[in-house]
């Protein structure tokens, strides 16, 4: 049913490192970051540099082979967008100059915002309103963190991916699984800067325990379902692709669900938690290692702020 055709991502040129961060919070050592995270060094976006910046970027090495006139649709996932409104992925479009035919909408949500981008992608597909779509997932996270949160700001790096998903019949129709548990909300939550709280700056919070007591109790069962639903077992999937969230989550969520470590990819080391943009970037990473082949049975799960979570299988 559907095809992912093209990936690329773009990256800020700023580098927070371990020992930059080492630095202003003596008790921390850059290895004790890093045995904690997983994270050696994180993208930080320029303090004019947007979420739309980046995904323009990231759009330009797309097109450098991808003809863009055949995309009929943008898909743009952020939770920092550029403006409450107009749309971003409607700038967007005038940015590449895109066809005005072409579809744009905005979609709020975290590390889940791939896998749900992907199940929009889908029902656009299937209902035949769009057959080339762009799916845009850029966050700059960065700028909602205070500096002096060291926890957060070791977890967190800003970056883009887009996605190019194609109507394709030769592919499996595979079917998607998606949750939410609203209770969760403020485990996850910058409470200031929109409508309920707007005198304060933006501030992310984040009560790790309970994100991730939050993926324990919900990932094996969505792997479960995803398997049960596609008429799949754990032997069909060549490559897990879980949200980068941190390595020791990661680790333990793998271990939890019994994925052999050889069918389970994870590359954060030099970038970090990008949020919505993480699942495509390790995709991409696992494409340029040939670590995915032709034919291969890839599974996504993104899970996070919401809380929201969301699994997939992709046929390449």
């Amino acid at each position: 049913m559907i095809n992912i055709a093209a990936i690329e991502y773009y990256l800020p040129r700023n580098i927070l490192t371990n020992d930059d961060i080492a630095k202003e919070f003596p008790e921390w050592s850059a290895e004790k970051i890093k045995a904690k995270i997983g994270v050696e060094s994180r993208h930080i976006a320029e303090q004019d540099e947007t979420a739309l910046d980046m995904a323009y970027k990231a759009c330009k090495k797309l097109f450098r082979n991808y003809d863009k006139n055949k995309i009929d649709f943008i898909l743009f996932c952020t939770q920092s967008p550029d403006y409450f409104l107009p749309t971003t992925a409607c700038i967007l479009q005038d940015k590449l100059g895109l066809s005005k035919s072409v579809g744009a909408l905005d979609f709020n949500l975290g590390c889940s915002g791939f896998v749900y981008g992907l199940t929009l992608a889908k029902g656009l597909i299937a209902t035949g309103i769009a057959q080339n779509i762009l799916l845009v997932t850029s966050e700059t996270y960065s700028k909602f963190l205070d500096k002096e949160d060291k926890s957060n700001r070791t977890i967190f790096g800003d970056g883009a991916a887009v996605t190019i998903v194609e109507k394709d019949s030769a592919k499996s129709d595979f079917q998607f699984s998606v949750g939410t548990d609203g209770s969760g909300f403020s485990n996850l939550i910058v409470e200031n800067g929109a409508s309920r709280n707007n005198a304060e700056k933006p501030v992310l919070y984040m009560k790790g325990p309970k994100i991730f007591t939050f993926a324990v109790e919900n990932i094996p069962t969505l792997i479960n379902d995803t398997l049960e639903k596609n008429r799949l077992r754990m032997d069909d999937i060549d490559l897990f692709v879980f949200h980068q969230a941190s390595s020791y989550m990661l680790n333990y969520l793998k271990d939890l669900c019994n994925i052999p470590d050889e069918k389970f990819f994870m590359e954060m080391k030099d970038i970090g938690n990008t949020v919505s943009a993480s699942i495509p970037i390790a995709l991409k990473l696992a494409q340029d290692k040939s670590i995915i082949q032709k034919g291969n049975k890839v599974m996504v799960v993104g899970f996070g702020v919401g809380y929201s979570w969301g699994a997939g299988v992709l046929e390449f």
